[in-house]
């Protein structure tokens, strides 16, 4: 129920349900500057690109939920054909179960062992649920092993495999091996596939980068091949960021026997920034390019010299970590934020007065989203009063 602490949303929408945000009339021009909206027909669009090219690839999905923390967008994912939901912590996998995601893929390590025991709880009391996690080392599967002795049904396990100068996971095949062995080992866990992540090792889509981001996940491949599972399960082969998706499916194909599940995540939001640079999706894929969903809306609070303009979003409300926002609705340039303004320095054929709204593409919906507890659904951006069609809760 929407209150005083919905940042944008204005008096009027207070006590509403956010199934009634639909039919309570609301216009962009009703909101409260600064806003986070998205657009649906580019959600929708994005959804029906990748899906699409994933059936035709072969490959499962199960789009990263930190994304947006939004079990409402996640639902729209698994209606879409998802094979399940990615989260980065246990924490973020019980706000998946409670969601009612029934596959829940956590891609990092659980070393945490009171949150191991939480998620063999989570097991016992749903027969249809299934969580997977990693281990990339010899002492997470001990944490691991001691937490969930006597289980009902073992938590299925990949193991995870980096490279050097990578994120986790182990250094070499022969590692992974010996932590196989060790999960393989302990009766309330489950053998259950091989897991990596390939963003670190490519910067951009340069030859240079593709060929180093295939040779690790060459590796994954090569580790999945010299594993012996336990009967009735079919491992999981998972890699596949936003930026190499298209190098994940051609690679971890090769793994016979196994389901290629990609995590990518940002690809339903997508951005102007980035993802807007690296995704393959368009001419490297044989699709439409995806379109940004996300925008933020902001008003000039002062113009205290010629060329430049002070608006209302900062810090606190647009996501700064990889690039600054870029105002699309008027010629200029974001030169640096503070926690609540943003300086438009203005191209010199252009103008703003004081209380105009510029509206602001994103870089990176990983932390974007994170700043807002509900974000406002628009019918189209680019119409002169965008109608709210509906709202979204995060869970951050």
């Amino acid at each position: 129920m929407l209150g005083a602490w919905t940042k944008g949303f204005p008096a009027r929408a207070r006590g509403l349900r956010l199934s009634e945000i639909p039919s309570a009339d609301l216009r962009l021009s009703n909101l409260m500057t600064p806003v986070l909206t998205v657009q649906e027909s580019a959600l929708a669009h994005n959804e029906g690109t990748v899906f699409s090219w994933a059936r035709r690839e072969d490959v499962l999905l199960a789009p990263h939920g930190k994304t947006t923390m939004a079990p409402a967008l996640w639902q729209r994912l698994l209606d879409a054909g998802a094979w399940g939901i990615s989260v980065a912590t246990p924490w973020q996998a019980e706000v998946a179960v409670d969601a009612g995601v029934p596959t829940v893929l956590i891609a990092n390590a659980v070393t945490d062992a009171a949150a191991a025991e939480r998620l063999g709880e989570l097991l016992r009391a749903d027969a249809g649920l299934r969580i997977l996690c990693w281990a990339d080392s010899l002492d997470g599967v001990d944490i691991l092993a001691a937490a969930l002795s006597v289980p009902s049904r073992p938590l299925d396990v990949l193991v995870e495999l980096g490279g050097a100068a990578g994120r986790t996971g182990a250094r070499t095949v022969e590692e992974g091996l010996r932590i196989a062995d060790a999960i393989s080992a302990a009766p309330g866990l489950r053998l259950a596939g091989v897991a990596g992540y390939e963003g670190p090792f490519g910067p951009d889509r340069s030859d240079e980068s593709v060929a180093a981001v295939d040779r690790y996940l060459q590796t994954l491949v090569d580790l999945h091949e010299r594993l012996h599972y336990p009967g009735g399960i079919r491992p999981v082969l998972t890699a596949g960021g936003s930026s190499f998706p298209d190098r994940a499916a051609a690679v971890l194909k090769r793994g016979a026997g196994a389901d290629v599940v990609l995590r990518s995540g940002a690809f339903q939001i997508h951005d102007d920034g980035f993802y807007g640079r690296m995704s393959p999706f368009g001419a490297l894929t044989g699709t439409a390019p995806l379109r940004s969903a996300m925008h933020v809306w902001t008003r000039v609070v002062s113009q205290p010299e010629e060329g430049l303009a002070l608006l209302d979003a900062g810090r606190r409300d647009v996501p700064f970590d990889i690039d600054l926002p870029v105002p699309q609705s008027v010629a200029g340039e974001i030169t640096a934020l503070n926690d609540q303004h943003a300086f438009l320095r203005l191209a010199d054929s252009a103008s703003v007065s004081v209380g105009e709204v510029v509206r602001l593409g994103l870089s990176h919906p990983c932390t974007a989203f994170d700043k807002w507890k509900v974000v406002a659904v628009i019918d189209d951006p680019d119409a002169t009063d965008p109608r709210v069609i509906g709202a979204v809760a995060t869970c951050f």
